[in-house]
C-alpha cells in the first residue's frame, strides 16, 4: 500500500496519465492497472503517474459508492488524493480537463514526456471510454479533440510551457489501432498511439509499459518494441482456468504529420479509383472478391457487428495492389496506400494462440484497421449507438463513395 508524502517532485523522464473509467462491468478487473502503477512507482522514479479513476470498487470510499478518485503517485508514493462526485468519463469536457492537468503536472515534475493512457471500453472508429451514468461512448474524433482542448487550455494557462504537448496515447481499449483514431490524434499533435485492431481482455495493457516509454527517450523504435513486447509478453492469472494475455494484436503506430498526410493523400486518391473503377461489374465483383479475402476483426464471432468491416489495412491493399484482374491504376494507388500505412507502424505483435479466442489467426494484422464494408449489414451495424463511419477520416479520404459502390 503506497503512503502521503509532501516531498518536492523532482524532474521525471516521464509524466503518465492514466484516465480509467470504471463505471461500466471493467470496474474490479480493470483495476489492476492502478496496482501495476503503484508497483512500477516504487522502484521507479522516472515515472510520475497522475491518475483520475471513477469507481465503486473500495478504495477512498466504501465499496458501492460510485465517485471519482483523482491522485499523484511518484516515489511509491501518494499524494494530492481528491474524492469528487463520479465525472462521466465519456464526456470530451471532462478528458481536456484531465489532459490539462496532466500537462500542468508534467510541468510541475518538469517532465521530459507526457503519455496518456485510456482504461475502459473501445469501439474502433466508433470511438471509446464508455460511460454507464454518462452520455455513453465518446467519437473517436472527440477524444483527439479533448486532447487538443486540454493542451489548449495548458497553453493558455502556462504560456511558459505553451510548448508541450501529449507525446503518446495508449490506449488499453479494444479496437483502437485505426487509421481513423491515427489521424484524429495526429491532427491533436500526439506523436504515438499504442493500441490493438482487435479485442482486448481485461485488464490489458499493463500499466509498465511506462518503463518502456521512459527508459526509450530519443529512440522511438526501442520503445515502441519494448513496448509492444511487453503487451505480447503479459499473462494474467485466470485460476483455474490458466493464464491469458491482454492482446491478440498490438502495435505502435508513428503519427508524424507528413507520414500522416501521406497516409490520408494516398487512401483519397485510392479510394476515388475504386469508386470510379467499381461501375464496370466484373471490377466491382473482384474489389469485392478481394475484400471479403481478409477477414475483419472480432475473428472470433460471427454476430453482426460493425468491426467485421474493420479490415487490417495493409492486407487490403496488399492484396488489391496484387490482383491483376483490377486496372493498373486502381493497383498502383493501392500499392501507394500500402506503403504509406506501412512507414506508419514502428512495432507489431500477434499471438498465434489468444485464448479464448483460439482459432482466428491475426497474422495479417499488423498495423492500423480501416473500416472498408462490402455489404450493407456491415455499414454501421450498431447505429445510432455506434458509428464507424462517423469520423474526419472517413469523409476526408471519400470513403463514403466506396461504401456506396461496394455495398
Amino acid at each position: 500500500m503506497v503512503g502521503a508524502a509532501n516531498a518536492e517532485r523532482g524532474a521525471r523522464a516521464l509524466e503518465f496519465g492514466i484516465y480509467r473509467d470504471g463505471d461500466n462491468n471493467l470496474d474490479e478487473v480493470q483495476a489492476q492497472t492502478l496496482a501495476q502503477a503503484a508497483t512500477l512507482s516504487d522502484h521507479d522514479g522516472a515515472i510520475e503517474f497522475n491518475v483520475e479513476d471513477t469507481t465503486a470498487r473500495r478504495g477512498f470510499e466504501p465499496r458501492g459508492v460510485l465517485r471519482t478518485e483523482s491522485y499523484t503517485l511518484a516515489d511509491g508514493r501518494l499524494r494530492d488524493a481528491r474524492v469528487s462526485s463520479p465525472h462521466d468519463m465519456s464526456a470530451r469536457a471532462n478528458l481536456a480537463a484531465f489532459v490539462a492537468g496532466t500537462l500542468d503536472a508534467a510541468e510541475r515534475s518538469n517532465a521530459k514526456e507526457t503519455w496518456l493512457d485510456l482504461v475502459d471500453h473501445g469501439g474502433g472508429d466508433g470511438g471509446g471510454l464508455q460511460a454507464d451514468h454518462g452520455e455513453g461512448i465518446m467519437r473517436a474524433d472527440d477524444i483527439a479533440g479533448a486532447i487538443a482542448d486540454g493542451v489548449a487550455r495548458h497553453a493558455a494557462n502556462h504560456p511558459e510551457d505553451r510548448q508541450r504537448a501529449v507525446d503518446g496515447v495508449v490506449a488499453n481499449q479494444c479496437l483502437m489501432s485505426t487509421l481513423a483514431f491515427s489521424s484524429a490524434l495526429s491532427s491533436a499533435g500526439v506523436r504515438y498511439l499504442a493500441a490493438s485492431p482487435e479485442t482486448m481482455l481485461a485488464p490489458g495493457v499493463p500499466s509498465t509499459v511506462a518503463a518502456d516509454i521512459a527508459h526509450h527517450e530519443d529512440n522511438p523504435d526501442g520503445m515502441a518494441h519494448a513496448l509492444v513486447g511487453r503487451v505480447m509478453r503479459t499473462e494474467y492469472d485466470a485460476g483455474g482456468a490458466g493464464t491469458f494475455g491482454p492482446a491478440a494484436a498490438f502495435d505502435v503506430i508513428d503519427l508524424d504529420p507528413s507520414k500522416t498526410a501521406a497516409v490520408r493523400g494516398s487512401v483519397a486518391a485510392l479510394d476515388g479509383e475504386i469508386a470510379k473503377d467499381a461501375a464496370n461489374r466484373s471490377v466491382r465483383a473482384a474489389i469485392r472478391e478481394d475484400a471479403k479475402a481478409i477477414d475483419g476483426m472480432v475473428r472470433f464471432t460471427k454476430e453482426r457487428m460493425p468491426w467485421h468491416a474493420d479490415r487490417p489495412a495493409l492486407a487490403l491493399y496488399d492484396t488489391l495492389a496484387s490482383d491483376g484482374r483490377l486496372p493498373t491504376r486502381l493497383r498502383a494507388d493501392a500499392k501507394d496506400a500500402k506503403d504509406a500505412v506501412a512507414a506508419t507502424v514502428l512495432a507489431h505483435g500477434e499471438s498465434d494462440g489468444f485464448a479464448p479466442f483460439d482459432g482466428a489467426n491475426y497474422s495479417d494484422a499488423a498495423g492500423p484497421t480501416v473500416h472498408f464494408p462490402v455489404t450493407r449489414g456491415q455499414i454501421d451495424a450498431w447505429a445510432p449507438q455506434i458509428r464507424e463511419t462517423d469520423n474526419a477520416f472517413y469523409d476526408a479520404v471519400g470513403a463514403s463513395k466506396v461504401t456506396r459502390a461496394l455495398a
